[in-house]
């Protein structure tokens, strides 16, 4: 942690200032309307997974095609979802956050004005 910081005169950081301003606000508004219903969705989805399994375990094993059961297929699109929702991610971050974000974080820089 820095001395500024820590020696307060009064008057807010840089830091403080960005973290006050609307830009930031919108920012994190931004962030969490797109990140919390992704989430949320995901651990139905996951929890969904692990209570089929524990509490229905003739569906989990009903065969699909072969030895391929619906449990294997679920399993399955647990990782197919999770690389689905890592892709969504990085290309709404790379479109809509990241530009935001490094607009801030240029503004801290240049001392918060």
């Amino acid at each position: 942690m820095s001395n500024d910081a820590l020696d307060r005169t009064g008057e807010p950081t840089a830091y403080e200032e960005v973290q006050a301003s609307p830009e930031f606000a919108e920012l994190r508004s931004t962030f969490r309307s797109f990140v919390f219903p992704l989430t949320a969705g995901f651990l139905v989805w996951y929890f969904l997974y692990v209570l089929c399994a524990a509490f229905a375990p003739g569906f989990m094993s009903t065969r699909l095609v072969g030895n391929i059961n619906v449990g294997l297929v679920f399993g399955l699109l647990q990782f197919v979802s999770t690389f689905a929702i890592t892709i969504r991610y990085v290309r709404w971050a790379d479109r809509e956050f990241d530009p935001a974000a490094d607009a801030l974080a240029a503004r801290v820089e240049r001392g918060g004005r």
